[in-house]
């Protein structure tokens, strides 16, 4: 099908203005100009018009100083790690970051501890503008990034808000713009974890900035202008919380709706030129979650491929297509799932679905709406790839470094902007798969100009937290992966804090795990690019077209040996308070060094876990539990067969071996209910409950 553009009134005079770059602000580069192009997402599909390179300040590892270097590179102590320690009017402050204008912070996140595990920090952040030496901006560092001391949501936004604040990821994506030089510090009077963990107080930050060409005029930010620009702010503001409604409703719809069988396509054919502004794609299916992976959406501009992903992935979903918004994403109630990256081309779209899996697929809804555009020197083409790593072995007793590796997200030769990616992970064991740091290298750097401190960091949270949570520019609609054998998506899209790239990119991902396992580890990259651009990642439908994991035995096999079952390595099916995680520890005598640990859950609280068996038949089943002085008194289950109460306060953290009883089990996986009845009076009131392993014996 092909079909011609139109459209009438306001809404297409505005778009042609806006992808012909007259609505871009003139000179200087103003806090007002930067928020107006935050939210002109046309920007992003042309190679900017004020040239800069985007950087990153953080806390990584300073031991990290060559990829040559495999006993370094994976250094993990990013944390508390600064330029230098400055002495200023009688107080010692740390410097975190120290450039040349003229420039911009685009982008702040940082999370902390206080010392010994303490909730806050005091800490003071103060950012210097232009060699002052009265700071522009100064507060404690929680109200200067999420508590309002700027702005509200959502450009100053934490994320797992259930959380404590040493818990959360503290975002700020309020631009400050400076014309000469910025220096940002932070001040505390507690003693500074330099990274060992000796106990002091703890500080994770990235800041990514701006660095435009010399001679660029920049106008410094100032307190006054937050009030000067009000009405740009909150214009700002609620564009962002609206994502994409309403923008482009007056642009006529194309579709491209209809069944497709196994093993074929779809194809819609659209003349230009012109840009694809939004797009949308609803899918129902005997198995929606493999046809979320297995329904692959291919285009190609002008002639070239460019984009070939599976629609889950392209739209940041996870498998139950979980309601949630960024500004450039979203996912409604009914599954339907839409994107507003601009992608312009000079003589032709063309969409094609494929359905790559052995069931019908029938798109419900599928539609294109296209505006004008002017293709010139400084238009660029949209592209998505995907990748997945399927049953990749981590390393847990490797060394150090927890056999750490870098995975390859893109390597890209060309001119371009970079401009996000999801990540989608199935986990094979409950336990923490992201310890990792990105890595991004720029037109043939030998060391990152971004370099990490954790994959949870880089995607705007931290402490490895499930919770959901949705903003502009980042969003976890599932972490339910991240403590347990299930699947995990987070999305980091960028306005702001794009990447320009002059002649190629490569982003490295580490891949650290604290288990050794297998996991799938599948991510999608966004950018933009001049024509004739290549990159390393090519279309891959026979990983596609694989069953997705839904439970441990699609990545890993869970090993019974003479019966036993490691708690750290069951499934858990749910909880009802109280957060799980895996505890490692060699000094308390569990099997493995490691316990599957519930803490903090209420009484009346119940956790449930899936266990399996690998042979039917009548079992004596021993569980290992472990007792300690702030362990709760619990009551066991086996498929809702009583298997006993158990007081498990105890003066020193110690484990024994507990019978539940014979049950009569048959292959396959069965589920160990843990409720919380009631706490012993000397216990300290924690409510905990440890399993090392459950031991299936046949009886006799």
């Amino acid at each position: 099908m092909k079909t011609s553009i139109r459209m009438t009134g306001w809404v297409a005079i505005w778009l042609v203005l806006a992808a012909t770059g007259r609505l871009t602000a003139a000179e200087p580069i103003t806090f007002a100009t930067l928020l107006n192009e935050m939210t002109q997402r046309e920007t992003l599909a042309q190679w900017p018009a004020a040239t800069y390179t985007c950087r990153q300040a953080s806390s990584y590892d300073r031991a990290s100083t060559s990829e040559q270097d495999k006993s370094t590179w994976f250094a993990n102590a990013d944390r508390s790690q600064f330029v230098r320690i400055e002495q200023r009017d009688g107080r010692k402050e740390y410097v975190m970051m120290d450039v040349d204008g003229p420039g911009a912070v685009v982008r702040m996140w940082a999370t902390w501890h206080g010392p010994r595990g303490k909730e806050f920090s005091n800490g003071t952040l103060r950012i210097y503008l232009d060699g002052e030496s009265t700071p522009t901006i100064e507060g404690p560092i929680a109200d200067v990034l999420d508590r309002g001391l700027l702005v509200g949501p959502p450009l100053s936004q934490g994320v797992s808000p259930q959380t404590p604040h040493m818990h959360r990821g503290h975002n700020l994506y309020l631009p400050i713009p400076y014309a000469r030089h910025c220096k940002i510090t932070y001040q505390t009077d507690a003693p500074i974890d330099p990274g060992a963990r000796q106990g002091g107080e703890a500080l994770y930050y990235q800041i990514n900035y701006r660095t435009y060409e010399p001679g660029t005029a920049v106008e410094s930010f100032t307190m006054d202008q937050l009030d000067a620009a009000r009405l740009p702010l909150a214009r700002a503001q609620h564009q962002l919380s609206m994502s994409g409604l309403n923008q482009t409703a007056a642009l006529n719809p194309i579709a491209f709706a209809g069944p497709i069988a196994p093993g074929q396509s779809r194809t819609t054919t659209i003349d230009g030129p012109g840009a694809v502004r939004e797009l949308t794609i609803n899918l129902t299916a005997d198995d929606i979650a493999q046809a979320m992976r297995s329904t692959v959406l291919e285009i190609q501009f002008d002639g070239e491929q460019t984009v070939w992903c599976p629609v889950g992935d392209l739209f940041g979903a996870d498998s139950n297509r979980k309601p949630y918004q960024t500004w450039y994403t979203r996912v409604t109630a009914d599954g339907s799932m839409t994107c507003w990256w601009v992608m312009p081309f000079a003589k032709s779209c063309r969409i094609t679905l494929h359905n790559l899996a052995s069931s019908p697929v029938d798109v419900t809804l599928g539609e294109a709406r296209i505006s004008d555009w002017t293709w010139n020197d400084r238009s660029m083409h949209f592209h998505t790839t995907w990748k997945q790593l399927t049953k990749v072995d981590t390393q847990a007793n490797a060394g150090a470094d927890h056999g750490a590796e870098d995975v390859n997200y893109v390597t890209i030769t060309g001119q371009g902007v970079y401009v996000g990616d999801t990540l989608t992970v199935f986990n094979g064991a409950p336990k923490w798969w992201g310890e990792g740091d990105e890595k991004i290298f720029v037109d043939g750097e030998t060391f990152p100009s971004h370099f990490g401190t954790g994959t949870e960091d880089y995607y705007g949270y931290a402490w490895c937290r499930p919770e959901f949570f949705e903003a502009p520019f980042h969003a976890q609609p599932t972490g339910a992966g991240n403590f347990a054998i299930k699947q995990s998506v987070n999305s980091r899209h960028r306005a702001l804090d794009a990447i320009p790239f002059k002649q190629s990119l490569r982003f490295e991902m580490e891949l650290w795990h604290w288990a050794k396992t297998r996991v799938n580890f599948a991510p999608a990259t966004f950018w933009y690019a001049r024509p004739g651009a290549s990159c390393n990642v090519k279309p891959d439908p026979e990983t596609a077209a694989l069953p997705v994991a839904r439970e441990r035995g699609d990545v890993v096999e869970v090993k019974i040996i003479d019966g036993l079952v490691e708690g750290e390595a069951l499934e858990i099916v749910k909880t009802t308070g109280g957060n799980t995680l895996v505890q490692n520890n060699t000094g308390f005598g569990w099997s493995q060094d490691a316990q599957l640990w519930w803490r903090d859950a209420g009484i009346g609280d119940k956790l449930t876990i899936r266990f399996p068996v690998d042979k039917t038949g009548v079992y004596d089943v021993v569980a290992n539990l472990t007792k300690a002085v702030d362990y709760a008194v619990v009551k066991l289950a086996i498929d809702g067969q009583a298997a006993g109460s158990f007081d498990r306060y105890h003066t020193a953290v110690e484990t024994d071996p507990v019978a539940l009883g014979r049950f009569d089990l048959k292959k396959g996986t069965h589920e160990l209910t843990v409720e919380i009845v009631g706490i012993n009076p000397n216990a300290i009131k924690s409510n905990m409950f440890g399993l090392d392993y459950l031991q299936l014996k046949p009886a006799k």
